[in-house]
């Protein structure tokens, strides 16, 4: 009989994971275990739903009930594993000890956060990583009642994606950040700032070069002080300085962690026997890709793995497709530090090609009209994971 599953977390990884399975083998036993509610929803649409005025219900597939129903399997939401035993093949949950015959460690990453949050401003501070952190975030904006200021801290991907999406939803938008153009690390500068330029036309506020001194109560406001001295007011901060894998099982188990994440060969099978780790939290013989694409090829040949047929996982040159519709956006970035980036177009249409001392493509860029050229650049840049 083949060993009872347990996944840890029911993200697009541990979801992913277990849709893959149950195309392979609709039997076997698998318990889902979640510290969340445990809904069925993409990620990406966290980041779309206010320019679309979704509520948080109409962003979820299916609730954990309808998973457990017509996925066959045993789900339990709000629950926190508060260990691993590698050696007695057992999960710690309060007092209670739950065997595994095979585990998946699909944990995800957590908001970084570089600055304590004043208690006071519990309720006004806000990040959004998953469904949950989404509705409290809208329900905040819905007992305002009307066209709030928001304040974002951070222009990486994740800010600036909520960022287009709340001025497209009708709300005042100040981004703060201490990089001197958005998404500095999918874009070299003269990308990025076209990329600023456009928001600023369509109303936001950028306040780049800065960074964040300290944050306050100011009656019903917030108070956002820069470190330059200039203060803003917001009804409410949006947090968004960047993602940590959630290593800490794995660590206090004596698993092998770096700091990309849970350390992974090319099976996704972690340092201890029967366990393996896939998505944000896991780190694949050397590459943690936080996006869409290489998530899904680790759920699929990890589910072929499991069910009888050692697979390895590979990632394409997938290139990132961010959402900010004010001026589109398609990055590639390479793995290693350019030797140089190499620019062409004019005005927001632009193409980045990075590359090496040799001259070769490891990476690229594109900006407005420029993005139709990623299928014919991936084309022509190396894998992430070949």
């Amino acid at each position: 009989m083949t060993a009872p599953l347990t996944i840890i977390g029911s993200g697009m990884a541990g979801i992913g994971l277990l849709k893959q399975l149950r195309m392979l083998d609709a039997e076997r036993p698998v318990t889902l275990i979640t510290a969340d509610a445990g809904d069925d929803y993409a990620k990406p649409l966290l980041s779309t739903g206010f320019a679309k005025r979704l509520p948080p219900e109409r962003l979820a597939a299916r609730s954990a009930l309808e998973v457990a129903d017509q996925l066959g399997v045993v789900v339990r939401t709000r629950t926190q594993v508060d260990a691993i035993d590698p050696a007695g093949r057992c999960l710690h949950i309060g007092e209670e000890r739950l065997a595994y015959g095979e585990l998946v460690l699909a944990t995800g990453a957590a908001p970084s956060v570089p600055f304590a949050i004043p208690e006071g401003l519990a309720g006004r501070v806000f990040t959004i990583n998953d469904l949950d952190d989404y509705r409290a975030f809208h329900a905040a904006l819905t007992a305002i009642g009307r066209r709030a200021r928001v304040a974002i801290v951070g222009a990486g991907l994740v800010g600036c994606e909520f960022a287009n999406d709340l001025i497209a939803g009708g709300h005042a938008v100040s981004l703060v950040a201490p990089e001197h153009a958005p998404l500095p690390r999918l874009l070299p500068e003269p990308l990025g700032r076209a990329l600023g330029e456009a928001f600023g036309e369509a109303g936001m506020v950028l306040y780049l070069g800065r960074g964040l001194a300290r944050l306050e109560a100011a009656g019903s406001d917030v108070g956002v002080t820069l470190d330059d001295g200039e203060r803003l007011e917001a009804d409410l901060v949006l947090v968004a300085t960047g993602l940590r894998p959630r290593c800490e099982l794995a660590r206090s188990a004596g698993l092998v962690v770096g700091e990309a994440g849970i350390q992974v060969d090319r099976y996704l099978a972690t340092s201890a026997p029967r366990i393996h780790a896939l998505g944000d939290v896991a780190c694949v013989a050397g590459v943690n890709a936080m996006y869409v694409q290489p998530l899904q090829a680790s759920a699929k040949a990890l589910a072929r793995t499991l069910n009888g047929t050692p697979t390895e996982v590979s990632y394409g040159a997938w290139p990132v497709l961010v959402k900010t519709p004010l001026l589109p956006v398609v990055a590639l970035p390479p793995l290693s530090v350019p030797a140089r980036w190499r620019i062409e177009g004019e005005g927001s249409d632009l193409v980045a090609f990075a590359e090496d001392q040799d001259e070769r493509l490891i990476g690229f860029a594109l900006t407005g009209a420029c993005v139709k050229r990623k299928v014919e650049l991936a084309r022509a840049a190396p894998p992430l994971l070949g």
